[in-house]
């Protein structure tokens, strides 16, 4: 039985405050507590998050737009906390007292004006899983083993690494060390990429969503903190920006 539960876990938001993460599920069937009807649930997403816009591509290439809407949030929060207004109401029908901030990515249940989930990873897997309609999944059983591994390298060791190398208060030999870890991840989707066009099974899987996105952070964001030599290093991967 799939339900939403009240507190699954806490994340910590823009402001160090504890936010309850739901992580509900969609199931096949009417014994589920959520169950799969076309137009029952909507995505909150502001694109300007990453795992909002690895949602929402994943959400474009399954082209279900009709059978789950999109609401797209302002790409700044407007809650004082940092935080999306708009979704405060949904955080209180799911969690008396919610604490902190009403972030996105949120899948929501129209049914009963309450969240489901708010993490990205099963939001995407659900979607693709049970609003597919057949078309080619985007993540295959067979190939989830390998999809969870590229989704890890990407977080752990270049977003995160990204992050530290671009700390600039942090001691040289610590930026220079998260820098390694970064390049290291780097040249192994680089390789990888060399002689292949996607980075995880035959075909387009949601491992080249999470790279993708991965990949316009650390364009778009973490470069501008890193120094030049960095940022050439960082370019110095043909294969793999051009999958970009």
């Amino acid at each position: 039985m799939s339900v939403t539960p009240q507190t699954a876990a806490h994340l910590t938001g823009p402001r160090g405050a504890s936010v309850p993460a739901f992580r509900g599920r969609i199931g096949r069937d009417a014994r589920s507590g959520h169950y799969a009807v076309p137009g029952r649930y909507r995505l909150h997403l502001s694109t300007a998050c990453p795992q909002g816009l690895g949602v929402a591509v994943v959400h474009g290439l399954l082209g279900i737009g009709e059978s789950c809407p999109v609401t797209v949030l302002p790409a700044v929060p407007d809650g004082p906390d940092g935080g999306h207004a708009v979704l405060r109401p949904l955080y209180e029908a799911s969690a008396h007292r919610h604490p902190g901030p009403a972030l996105a990515p949120v899948l929501s249940d129209d049914w009963s004006g309450r969240i489901v989930s708010t993490h990205a990873p099963d939001i995407a897997r659900d979607l693709d899983r049970h609003f597919g309609d057949g078309r080619a999944a985007l993540y295959p059983c067979a190939e989830e083993v390998a999809i969870e591994a590229v989704e890890r390298l990407c977080a752990q060791e270049v977003e995160e690494a990204a992050q530290r190398a671009g700390e600039a208060d942090a001691a040289p030999a610590h930026r220079a060390e998260a820098l390694g870890v970064l390049l290291g991840a780097l040249d192994v989707l680089e390789r990888r990429l060399t002689d292949r066009d996607h980075v995880a099974g035959h075909g387009l899987t949601g491992a080249d969503v999470t790279l993708w996105v991965t990949l316009v952070q650390l364009d778009l964001v973490h470069r501008h903190h890193l120094d030049a030599r960095a940022v050439h290093r960082i370019a110095d991967h043909p294969a793999l920006w051009d999958h970009a």
